[in-house]
């Protein structure tokens, strides 16, 4: 039996930067310890390009990538916040990492986020 998706909208602090996303209701999250994911607190859940759509915001964000220059991370122009990230799954798919802290009535405590060690890659 498959897990029921739900559609979440989401995006930055000042709201310059807006999305909807499906996904289930308790996804894989992760929290990972490289550089830039230890210093946002980000907590992501992967899914694949076709199941977001950026609503507003295209012009409002500034890409920054490092190391392998995998994954774009789009922070907000004005507020700074990374609310998703793109990049290539390692089968070649398109896909988005969610910051799920960005969700709107997402259940947070509901989650059991998975430690990944991306400092040692």
């Amino acid at each position: 039996m498959s897990e029921q998706k739900n559609t979440y909208n989401g995006g930055c602090h000042c709201g310059a930067v807006r999305y909807s996303v499906i996904t289930g209701h308790n996804p894989p999250v992760i929290s990972c310890n490289c550089s830039i994911c230890s210093k946002k607190g980000s907590l992501l859940s992967f899914v694949p390009a076709d199941d977001f759509k950026l609503m507003a915001g295209k012009d409002a964000v500034s890409d920054y990538q490092f190391n392998t220059m995998n994954i774009h991370h789009l922070f907000c122009k004005t507020c700074g916040v990374e609310s998703f990230a793109t990049g290539t799954a390692p089968n070649g798919a398109k896909m988005v990492a969610i910051n799920v802290r960005c969700l709107e009535g997402f259940d947070l405590d509901s989650l059991e986020p998975v430690k990944y060690d991306g400092k040692s890659l």
